[in-house]
């Protein structure tokens, strides 16, 4: 644990005491009633419901829409099945200013579906809500329907010979085992929304804004720390009950129905009705997750004079009003660079957090430590990416930890993200290594290290590459730490892609575009290539 402890206390921890403390403390003294002025601002009440509100609407949102298709992947087997599923997923690594760039070119001012039937939506909230569902579709379809496809279908069947209608059956004996998995998905997808950032910032405008949003307004627009202390503190606070609940969850999933391997339960449809849930589902799948990709690679070769390839070759140069000092271009190399610093970050701090998460100390102290540790690792997820970039800033300014003006922030803020990732992958394999082929080999003269390196590695190889392409992809799209750090010689495509999009001229918006291109084409090879090695055939995350 010294090393995973040690790394979150210094890049996570405290950054943000940092930040919350400079913006609570005055003269040397603690202003606590500040807590009661923000948090009894009418502005700051409202921005708290907006979050609330669209969290739960987004939440509802995405079961009602994945569930149907959760079943489609766990009882049905068609062509195409394994392709598809990676293509649902990639939304979920894709950065969010590329999920808000790809809805804005699609229901915004000029996007497609104004030319097609004259509406617009990204002044409403639908856009907002469309988007949370494009991004959290395959958290439902992959965790609900991972534990689905391994359900014995045989217990609901003994249900319906025992005179139980087909709708009883399901409630009485499937949805049981179910509910902690939906409940688990739905508290994933709450959490991911309720801290959005890149989507809200896109799609959102000045009329709707979640805590994610005013943190960084009010840090970085008007400099009003002591507000985006106490946001802070609050987002923490609610993150840290919901993160408390969903262990609970997680554990509860563990006393489950009999269990089959996916490929015994899975077959091809039968009857018009099935045949029509696999049709509605995959119409779902091409509107909700393909047409938005399809119209985001439509705009960036659309170009001020046509089609063609303008927006890309206007990558390669540096126009006189740039943001940057060096070509948009140099961001795709800065970005592969600084997610594969990250990833060997991640993996590093990762996997040995994973190897300590293994202990199992029951109900007892050790068990209570383990578990505390395992919810510390996870908090980064929910905890505000903008608080840690600018926690970066105010912290890490002193020898010898003075280093603001190093390159290594980027890395080292996206490894925060990646690093999670890497655990939530690794701990289920190295949990199902038997502890006696270890024995067994130290028995035999084997080093610790060697066992580990003959033993483990070999049952765990897949699953470390899975993980390390989970954190190259989610740390290629880190943007709310990211954009407070990035030089203006070494952006990356998230920084420079809202960069671009904040500046007026359809040129800007076609590099937008088009580096948002980039970004999903890189994507998508990694989870292509992670569904052709992933560790199980359930598809679960």
């Amino acid at each position: 644990m010294v090393l995973p402890v040690a790394f979150f206390g210094l890049f996570f921890a405290y950054p943000v005491a940092a930040i919350v403390g400079r913006g609570l403390r005055s003269d040397g003294q603690w202003q606590l009633g500040l807590l009661g002025q923000v948090l009894t601002d009418p502005d700051v009440l409202q921005v708290l419901w907006f979050t609330v509100w669209q969290a739960a609407a987004s939440t509802a949102c995405t079961l009602a829409l994945a569930l149907p298709g959760a079943y489609v992947f766990a009882r049905f087997d068609f062509p195409g099945k394994r392709l598809l599923r990676a293509v649902v997923t990639v939304p979920f690594v894709l950065p969010t200013v590329v999920v808000g760039s790809a809805f804005l070119a699609l229901l915004g001012r000029g996007g497609a579906l104004e030319e097609w039937f004259g509406l617009r939506l990204d002044t409403s909230v639908w856009a907002i809500l469309l988007a949370h569902v494009f991004i959290n579709y395959a958290v439902v379809v992959r965790t609900v329907g991972g534990l689905w496809s391994q359900l014995d279908p045989r217990q609901e069947e003994a249900a319906r010979v025992l005179g139980a209608s087909r709708i009883a059956a399901w409630r009485r004996v499937t949805l049981p085992a179910l509910a902690p998995s939906i409940g688990a998905a739905a508290l994933i997808v709450f959490l991911f929304t309720f801290t959005s950032f890149g989507v809200i910032q896109v799609l959102g405008g000045p009329r709707y804004a979640t805590l994610e949003v005013e943190i960084y307004r009010q840090t970085a627009a008007l400099l009003e720390l002591p507000t985006a202390a106490v946001l802070t503190l609050l987002q923490f606070a609610a993150v840290t009950a919901m993160l408390a609940f969903h262990a609970r969850t997680v554990r509860k999933r563990q006393s489950m129905l009999s269990m089959l391997p996916a490929e015994q339960t899975a077959r091809r449809p039968q009857g018009p009705g099935q045949w029509a849930l696999l049709g509605s589902v995959l119409t779902v799948v091409v509107l909700l997750i393909l047409t938005p990709l399809a119209v985001l690679v439509e705009r960036s070769f659309n170009g001020p004079d046509g089609y063609g390839t303008a927006n890309y070759r206007a990558l390669g140069s540096v126009s006189s009003d740039a943001t940057f000092t060096v070509a948009p271009v140099a961001a795709i190399g800065n970005s592969l660079i600084y997610a594969a610093l990250a990833t060997c970050i991640a993996l590093v701090v990762g996997g040995l957090a994973a190897a300590a998460l293994t202990t199992r100390g029951g109900g007892g102290a050790v068990g209570r430590l383990v578990r505390g540790f395992d919810s510390m690792l996870m908090l980064p997820l929910g905890t505000s990416a903008v608080t840690v970039g600018f926690g970066f800033l105010i912290a890490l300014d002193e020898p010898p930890l003075d280093l603001r003006s190093s390159w290594m922030l980027v890395p080292l803020a996206q490894a925060l993200v990646g690093v999670p990732f890497v655990i939530r992958t690794m701990l289920p394999v190295l949990r199902a290594v038997d502890v006696r082929l270890r024995e067994a080999a130290a028995v035999l003269g084997a080093s610790p290290l060697r066992a580990w390196r003959e033993v483990d590695l070999p049952l765990v190889r897949r699953a470390l590459i899975v993980a390390a392409g989970f954190a190259f992809a989610v740390s290629l799209g880190e943007f709310g730490a990211t954009v407070f750090i990035a030089r203006p010689d070494a952006p990356t495509l998230p920084v420079a892609v809202s960069r671009f999009l904040g500046r007026a001229g359809e040129l800007n918006y076609g590099q937008a575009m088009a580096m948002s291109a980039i970004l999903m084409l890189v994507c998508t090879g990694t989870l292509l290539a992670l569904e052709r090695i992933r560790t199980d055939r359930s598809g679960e995350f």
